[in-house]
């Protein structure tokens, strides 16, 4: 491995960044349920209603990831496993991840999912796994990620920590390669603690724990995905709306209490590094979103912020005077970062992406590193 990028500055399209950076991230995260409960008249979709409804909404979904749900959401199994077997193959052309949330360790309902899981694991990017750790420790994931060795599968796993005993062994979890996320299932955690949350509060009250986590998994270069709101919105934000104040004035005019506290919790999310965030409902997609991803104007701002450090050669020693501001290699490095995330978040430009890249070569591989610990190099 040499020492820098060097070997990567003719590299140009979109992909490329991929294999240095770690993949996309998983960014926000929708439930899917595969077959859907009508409260209207008290009765499951048949297998045919599923099948409609699917390909008019889940085929152009916003979200980075459509999550499909066979554990607690899930109450016709059998018949969901049967729905995702046949139509997840007929998928069209996407942009998006598929994941799927399978059953806890070794119970039956798992022994089922893998089952359906042999069948279509070409179809879907990531497994997500229940209460993880829970009863097994990090066995539970060795065995997982054994299986689809065995069944010649390339798929990831994303561990849910939903008890104090996965915490605990959060770094071990992390440890196999076939973990590059986690999940904080607050909901199932703050049950096991005895804890009393509230949809507004969360975030303050299980705060310690998020800290817990999140610093497991920066020392193992992992990515962690936020909590997933209960809370319903009548309205769903604009895709026009992409700079801060654009949300800030569609809150003011067409806002409610839930989509303020939604977007509140997502930019807290965001300043605390996570990768992604799970929702229930396509009305908080773009509201996440726009608080997870870099804004057109702040990726101006950080370009601007390298190419005026690589015009005084201070990348990686030195000080410069940037608007009123006197900005070293510790603000070079979060500009990088900003950067970096619009990309894992597909939202980075061709020109922005070569850009990067430029910066990339520059920089040794111990400095890359620093500044972002989910490569794969």
């Amino acid at each position: 491995m040499t020492s820098s990028f060097a070997d990567l500055s003719k590299l140009t399209e979109k992909d490329d960044l991929t294999p240095v950076l770690g993949g996309y991230w998983p960014g926000i995260q929708i439930y899917y349920p595969p077959i859907k409960f009508n409260p209207l008249d008290g009765t499951y979709e048949s297998l045919e209603q599923a099948k409609f409804r699917l390909q008019k909404h889940a085929y152009k979904t916003k979200a980075h990831t459509l999550l499909f749900d066979l554990e607690d959401g899930c109450r016709m199994k059998e018949m969901s496993r049967k729905l995702l077997i046949e139509e997840l193959p007929k998928f069209p052309e996407r942009d998006f991840q598929i994941a799927i949330r399978i059953n806890p360790f070794r119970t039956d309902e798992y022994e089922e999912d893998l089952k359906m899981l042999k069948k279509i694991h070409k179809y879907i990017d990531v497994i997500v796994l229940a209460k993880a750790g829970e009863v097994y420790g990090d066995a539970e994931i060795r065995d997982l990620s054994s299986w689809l060795v065995s069944i010649g599968s390339n798929l990831t796993i994303q561990p849910i920590i939903e008890h104090p005993k996965s915490l605990q062994i959060a770094d071990k979890l992390m440890s196999h390669s076939t973990v590059q996320h986690v999940v904080f299932g607050i909901h199932d955690f703050s049950k096991a603690m005895a804890y009393k949350i509230t949809p507004q509060g969360w975030i303050d009250e299980l705060e310690t724990f998020f800290n817990m986590l999140t610093m497991e998994a920066r020392v193992k270069g992992r990515g962690v995905i936020g909590g997933v709101e209960v809370l319903l919105t009548p309205n769903s934000l604009p895709d026009s709306c992409q700079e801060k104040k654009d949300i800030r004035r569609w809150l003011d005019l067409h806002g409610d209490d839930a989509s303020r506290h939604v977007y509140s919790h997502a930019k807290r999310e965001t300043a605390m590094g996570l990768t992604g965030k799970q929702v229930i409902t396509p009305n908080h997609i773009n509201i996440c979103k726009v608080a997870f991803t870099p804004s057109p104007k702040e990726i101006a701002r950080d370009i601007d912020i390298l190419k005026a450090a690589m015009d005084a050669d201070a990348l990686l020693s030195g000080a410069i005077r940037y608007k009123e501001e006197m900005l070293d290699p510790p603000m070079f490095g979060k500009s990088l970062q900003n950067i970096l995330r619009a990309y894992a978040l597909r939202s980075l430009s061709a020109d922005d992406q070569k850009f990067a890249l430029t910066v990339l070569n520059k920089m040794p591989l111990h400095t890359f590193k620093e500044n972002w610990p989910y490569g794969l190099i």
